[in-house]
């Protein structure tokens, strides 16, 4: 059996709280009309998935093929943008205002209670070490040609655990863990709605993304996350050997195996969020400009 989109936002609104929630903080919390929220409601009552306040195990049982069941990291690149400080350090390592950059999304993940955590290393990869003590569950996977290929490579060493997973970008720093959930309806990015930007962004129309650009107007300025269900990622495990081993492929960035080559293979949405969500730190005067003790 699968669900709406307006059944699913309620169902993982209600397993997340847990607790009885009135129709209005339910409609102000999913965009829903009262009126739409009421009627799935009792949709939801009627088909048993839940008892009006929890979900039951009938409405857990239909949640399952949305669970995410894993978390990817890429993380083996240099970071040249940000030296001094990778000169010694892998970017994701860099603390910002005290606390590790990746460490940031790895606290997300693990409060969303997703248990399976790979993280793809390279350069100084005897460092990534150090998150055992705190994150013991991490397994890692080395890329043994990160200094000769894109990030591309990383996926390809990882392309058999990308079902049901979300991959992260590693030097990206989350000040909203919310956005880290323990379901998702469909394979997404994130992107913030933006007028104009010089930087990687998306093109969307009704929500699903519809081409991947450098520099945009009225787009969504693309950040470094996305999850992918599993019929994308059994499609992504072979779709990205196949542009890796294009002429050229080993320079390309992962994102454009399915919002570029392979375009047509995919139906991945946006879901937006804001600046304010998570930060980009590319360089050693945006890192200057976030935290101080830098000079």
């Amino acid at each position: 059996m699968s669900i709406t989109r307006k059944q699913f936002a309620i169902l993982t609104l209600l397993e997340r709280e847990n607790r009885k929630i009135s129709q209005r903080e339910i409609a102000e919390r999913t965009g829903m009309s009262l009126g739409s929220v009421s009627r799935t409601l009792e949709m939801l009552r009627n088909e048993g998935l839940t008892d009006g306040v929890k979900v039951t195990e009938k409405g857990l049982e239909i949640l399952e093929p949305y669970r995410v069941k894993r978390a990817v990291f890429i993380a083996a690149g240099f970071g040249s943008r940000l030296v001094p400080i990778t000169l010694n350090t892998p970017k994701p390592l860099v603390r910002v205002n005290g606390t590790r950059m990746i460490d940031t999304l790895l606290d997300a993940v693990v409060d969303a209670g997703i248990e399976e955590i790979y993280l793809v290393r390279g350069y100084l990869k005897e460092q990534f070490d150090q998150l055992l003590y705190k994150y013991p569950m991490i397994k890692f996977i080395d890329n043994p040609i990160y200094n000769e290929a894109n990030n591309i490579s990383s996926t390809l060493y990882a392309r058999n655990l990308l079902k049901n997973a979300y991959v992260f970008e590693a030097d990206l720093v989350l000040y909203n863990p919310a956005l880290i959930t323990k379901y998702q309806y469909t394979s997404n990015y994130l992107g913030v709605p933006v007028e104009k930007t010089d930087d990687w962004c998306f093109e969307v129309k009704n929500r699903v993304i519809t081409k991947l650009c450098i520099g945009g107007s009225n787009c969504y300025h693309m950040l470094g996350i996305s999850y992918w269900n599993e019929e994308d990622g059994k499609k992504l495990e072979e779709d990205i050997k196949k542009v890796f081993e294009m002429p050229g492929g080993k320079e390309r960035y992962w994102d454009q195996v399915a919002l570029e080559f392979c375009l047509k293979n995919y139906q991945v949405e946006v879901r937006p969020c804001t600046f304010e969500d998570i930060i980009e730190i590319d360089t050693y005067n945006d890192l200057k400009n976030i935290d101080h003790t830098y000079i």
